[in-house]
């Protein structure tokens, strides 16, 4: 190793911007299931899925509503 660097070239990181965050997260079972399914029909993990579609309600300020089955 060098004792120093040259870094007056160097550019930022391009990715540095889009880091994730690590969290616990407790969903139901069928929740789970039903983005695993989907997910294995699009080609991608399940946990982007999820977060792709989090990501989505959150760009648009998407308000969920809340429906208990009453009419």
């Amino acid at each position: 190793m060098r004792e120093e660097y040259d870094f007056t070239n160097s550019v930022a990181n391009p990715y540095a911007k889009k880091t994730k965050k690590q969290i616990s997260i407790k969903l139901e079972i069928e929740t789970v299931e039903y983005f695993k399914i989907l997910a294995k029909k699009v080609g991608i993990p399940y946990q982007n899925l999820i977060n792709s579609y989090l990501s989505d309600c959150a760009k648009n300020k998407i308000t969920p509503t809340m429906n208990w089955g009453v009419s």
